[in-house]
């Protein structure tokens, strides 16, 4: 790849050059294949930063199974995903968005294939190859294309060889994001985005970077609930980060609760799936006998939401620890080459699914909601971008219907980098100016963390009382409790933070606690069960007026005059 001419972009106007390590045109905070995609796609235009609080792959791309939903069969049509997606997402999808993103999916598939992701394919009828794609929950048609059961480790990989070979992408890796830095008004809110500071986790150095532009792509926040088939890092960071800095946020009482995760003390996290289901998957109680018939006609392939309701009511019911997905009677061949990968992880923990079921549970698995945004990705801060799962679309409406997720991550990364170098374009020709850089961190009034215990016991609180009162069946009483706890935790936290130095427990703790307050909120404000949001004392769908998302307003909000 050519090296970018520093003379030519960002910094090289009113006398600034790209000299500093710190200084760049565009910052990409989060290296999943949003993150990795957008910075491919700037690479020959800027000079960019990867920012990433782990290793470069850790992600949530990284763990996905399934695939991506793309039109590609000809027998499938555009017009059938936009339907399926609108009816999964109960009334709350944004029409235009989901057509922008469902019309743009062939080309996503396209773009990653020529990276060199190995996508699985068959022949067709003529000996011909072509994708081979499979069926999951809320789709009328065979539309996830996939590498095998680990499609998102396919992504990932081959996005992070690509980044790493670039001469203009700049990775930071063990770096979290503790703060976006941004030049306000006299009234103290952001008028646009300067950068930031990060947290280098090895050191325990602040730095600042600086640059127009600023991409959050850091993924969503199931790890505020207990059980969540999500790795650690998924701890709302750009969600928060963006609330603090005057961004609107929307739908954050709307989490899906992926129905099949593995039941076993050290599985933790593994996902069974949804794609297992697609291929012939039985869901069955402890005693055998199948269930999801008595809760939706399309048994096993209703949406999400409603598996994972029927699946925890089940438990209850019976007052078991979990029930059974089987696909033994699809024989050992067939599951050993659609799912290698499930086959090989499950058998590490005792359990042979070609000759048993699985046991399994619903656990936190996407947010649906986030950080508002149009459909090049600006947020409400000038210069601020946002893609992937940290973001509201409305594309996902109430319910994110299964493979929809990468497809949107993809299409809004290219959307907001096409955005991002007309932007620099007229930095070029002088129509925008640059904005101040971002001043050192400045530690001189704190002291070291030295009571690491009460991280670790908030840390737990949370989580425990996030999924206690805030889980799959809400109350308003278990709301209230929430609300109250949430309120403690908060000024327990912010004390903290601002007398001790940071560390990565704690600013994740922050991020935490921000966004379970969001949650909280967004749930209390919906009178209403909806998709993802069931609540006992409101148990049906408010059809008297048409459905509208939840829109939470901070109080540094200004709307943009971009």
């Amino acid at each position: 790849m050519t090296p970018v001419d520093a003379t030519q972009w960002g910094f090289a106007h009113e006398g600034r050059t790209l000299t500093s390590e710190n200084q760049f045109d565009v910052l990409v905070v989060g290296s999943g294949a949003s993150g990795l995609n957008l910075a491919l796609e700037m690479a020959a235009f800027a000079r960019v930063a990867v920012i990433t609080k782990s290793e470069l792959h850790e992600s949530n791309t990284y763990y996905a199974q399934g695939g991506i939903a793309a039109v590609l069969d000809e027998h499938d049509t555009v017009e059938s995903h936009i339907a399926d997606t609108l009816n999964a997402g109960a009334g709350l999808c944004e029409e235009d968005v989901v057509r922008f993103i469902v019309e743009h999916g062939r080309e996503a598939i396209e773009k990653l294939a020529g990276y060199g992701v190995e996508f699985t394919t068959r022949t067709d009828s003529a000996g011909n190859p072509e994708y081979h794609l499979t069926r999951e929950g809320g789709h009328s048609h065979r539309r996830v294309v996939h590498a095998a059961d680990a499609t998102g480790q396919a992504i990932e990989t081959t996005l992070e060889e690509r980044v790493r070979e670039a001469d203009n992408i700049t990775v930071f890796e063990h770096h979290n994001a503790v703060d976006l830095w941004c030049e306000r008004d006299v009234h103290g809110r952001s008028k646009r985005v300067t950068g930031l500071h990060a947290l280098n986790t090895q050191s325990g150095e602040v730095r600042a970077f600086s640059a127009p532009f600023v991409v959050l792509a850091t993924g969503g926040v199931s790890k505020v609930y207990l059980y969540t088939s999500n790795p650690d890092i998924c701890t709302g960071d750009g969600i928060a980060m963006a609330w603090r800095a005057g961004c609107r946020i929307a739908n954050m009482e709307f989490t899906q609760f992926h129905p099949t995760c593995l039941y076993h003390p050290q599985a933790k996290s593994f996902l069974v799936s949804e794609a297992v289901r697609g291929e012939g998957g039985l869901l069955k109680r402890p005693d055998g006998t199948r269930f999801m018939y008595e809760f939706d006609e399309r048994g096993e392939l209703a949406p999400r939401d409603i598996v994972a309701r029927a699946i925890d009511y089940e438990m209850k019911r019976l007052g078991a620890d979990c029930m059974y997905l089987d696909i033994s009677h699809k024989g050992k061949d067939f599951i050993k080459k659609h799912f290698p990968t499930i086959y090989a992880n499950t058998k590490r923990y005792g359990f042979d699914m070609t000759q048993e079921p699985l046991p399994v549970v619903p656990a936190a698995h996407y947010t649906c909601g986030g950080v508002m945004v149009d459909q090049r990705g600006r947020t409400d801060v000038k210069g601020l971008y946002a893609i992937g799962e940290v973001t509201y679309t409305g594309l996902h409406g109430a319910n994110r219907m299964a493979s929809n997720s990468l497809l949107e991550c993809l299409v809004y990364s290219t959307a907001a980098a096409h955005d991002i170098k007309d932007r620099l374009q007229r930095v070029k020709v002088k129509e925008e100016t640059l904005p101040p850089e971002t001043p050192p961190w400045d530690e001189s009034k704190v002291t070291g963390a030295d009571e690491q215990v009460v991280i670790a016991h908030n840390w737990d609180e949370l989580r425990r009382f996030m999924w206690d009162y805030v889980g799959i069946v809400r109350t308003d009483k278990r709301l209230a409790r929430a609300q109250t706890r949430i309120e403690m935790l908060q000024d327990e936290i912010v004390e903290y933070y601002g007398n001790k130095k940071v560390n990565g427990d704690l600013l994740e703790l922050r991020n935490l606690a921000v966004c379970a307050e969001l949650i909280i909120r967004s749930a209390q404000a919906r009178k209403e069960s909806r998709g993802l949001h069931s609540t006992l004392d409101y148990p049906q769908t408010d059809d008297s007026k048409p459905p509208r998302p939840t829109v939470l307003t901070p109080k540094r909000y200004r709307p943009s005059d971009d």
